[in-house]
């Protein structure tokens, strides 16, 4: 299969044109130009507000004028990660994309498909002709992988739709009726600096080759933490020499499960040998504790340049302890439905940067009660492990719908009459912005739908291109029924 055969043509070729555009997240500027420009061309009614969310509104197809208004909403940024092997600059470069037999692949980088794919659908509906629907609102929101900063900024006025479907969700044939709220909670340690004694040969230890993944969807798949093996292995070998913490730098995104990361540090020259013994069994005890979910895992060493000065080994001590200790993972499971993930916390980043360190950790709940309580959690050990300053921000709320609404009822049958099969209705570990809408449009009736998409915030981010086009008529079938 080759590009150009892709199907639905039209939102493929839609998906490749906002692949052209750099769209991080809190950088979508290029990005709402090119959708302005759009609705312009297309002589659509359009506009923005300050938070720089864009609706560009098309009205009924001829005998649907009397249809309530649907509102089609997606998300324009997208998570930017990348192989450390890989050039790429996300403000600048588009990204490169490939067929690899059913998936839809990018080289070495996030494919952009969360949510572009949704953007590509709202575009495809927009410029199609031959498409029967009421008036329509398609709603393009701004810095939602970084804190859902558009759908947080959007006013109750800007939407005005009886109707929404998000197009942000990642398995089809999967009916989203409800989503888990979250916080992050960020802490600073001081790192204070001493000598390092002669006699110290300093290297570089590694973690990569991790699954990664989203760390709200993905957080139950038993994949490993690279911020968590990394410390564990640092705290390991404090305990048998006197190692010194010179630099520490693993994970990324908030809310991505981190893939890999490094610390440089300095050890007495008579342990070398036994170091670089102790990272290839612990290399080999990795590869049996994830023997499933990780099997391109890799610790590695590199000899680095003798380094001077190196954190205060006591300071040292308890911060990596205090990073060994502090929660992550699936806290608690939903006591209501069987198999899905109540609350969590993810461990997201440590970085030194100059003479501190910074910690981001993302915590997720259905429940806001022990979303409280997983934050406090992550709070207590930051609290006993010295941090000089601990926020956990307001954050964003979860959001359920009544699965027997108007709406749900309508993409249920619709979905049975297209593919002879029942969907499933349920809920998912992860935000979406539907939580905020629901507070500012309480009237508004909800689902969320998306093709299949596996690894997303992660370079093995891919999307199954025959969903693409199982969701998209199910799209138009709903946008016709209603």
């Amino acid at each position: 299969m080759e590009k150009k055969d892709l199907q639905p043509k039209v939102v493929f070729d839609c998906f490749a044109e906002v692949n052209r555009i750099p769209r991080p997240s809190k950088h979508e500027d290029l990005m709402m130009e090119f959708l302005v420009k759009f609705a312009q061309d297309l002589g659509l009614e359009y506009k923005t507000d300050e938070t720089g969310n864009v609706v560009i509104k098309k009205p009924a197809t001829k005998g649907y004028e009397g249809r309530p208004t649907i509102v089609l909403q997606s998300h324009m940024d997208m998570v930017c990660e990348k192989n450390a092997d890989v050039e790429f600059d996300f403000k600048k470069d588009p990204i490169q994309t490939y067929i690899d037999g059913e998936w839809l692949k990018a080289k070495g980088t996030t494919l952009g498909a969360d949510d572009g794919i949704g953007v590509a659908m709202e575009m495809a509906v927009l410029k199609s002709n031959d498409i029967e629907h009421g008036p329509i609102e398609c709603v393009f929101t701004r810095d939602e992988e970084t804190g859902l900063g558009g759908a947080i900024g959007m006013k109750s006025d800007f939407m005005n739709g009886d109707y929404l479907i998000n197009l942000d969700s990642e398995d089809e044939g999967e009916i989203f009726v409800s989503c888990a709220g979250g916080a992050n909670t960020v802490a600073e340690f001081p790192f204070d600096v001493t000598p390092i004694p002669a006699g110290y040969y300093t290297c570089k230890v590694m973690v990569k080759g991790l699954m990664g993944g989203h760390s709200g969807d993905d957080i139950n798949k038993n994949r490993a933490n690279a911020n968590k093996q990394l410390v564990r292995f640092l705290c390991q070998e404090l305990k048998k020499t006197d190692l010194r913490l010179v630099d520490i730098q693993t994970g990324g995104l908030h809310n991505a499960i981190p893939r890999e990361g490094y610390a440089i540090v300095a050890i007495p020259n008579d342990f070398k040998d036994e170091l670089r013994a102790d990272l290839n069994i612990f290399g080999e005890a990795l590869k049996e504790e994830f023997s499933e979910t990780e099997k391109n895992i890799q610790v590695l060493l590199e000899t680095e340049e003798n380094a001077k000065e190196a954190q205060e080994p006591a300071q040292a001590q308890r911060q990596l302890s205090t990073f060994l200790a502090v929660f992550n993972g699936v806290f608690a499971m939903s006591q209501t439905i069987p198999g899905f993930v109540e609350t969590s916390s993810n461990l997201a980043s440590i970085h030194r940067v100059g003479n501190k360190v910074d910690v981001v950790t993302s915590q997720r709940s259905s429940i806001m009660s022990n979303r409280k309580h997983v934050s406090a959690v992550v709070r207590a050990a930051f609290e006993l492990g010295g941090a000089t300053k601990i926020v956990t921000g307001d954050g964003y709320p979860g959001w359920n719908t009544d699965p027997n609404s108007p709406l749900v009822q309508k993409a249920v049958e619709t979905y049975k009459q297209l593919f002879k099969k029942e969907p499933i209705v349920r809920g998912i570990h992860a935000g979406l912005e539907c939580g905020l809408f629901s507070e500012k449009y309480p009237h508004m009736d909800m689902v969320s739908v998306g093709p299949t998409m596996r690894g997303v915030h992660s370079p093995d981010e891919r999307l199954l291109i025959p969903t693409v086009q199982m969701v998209w008529d199910h799209l138009l079938a709903l946008l016709k029924a209603i």
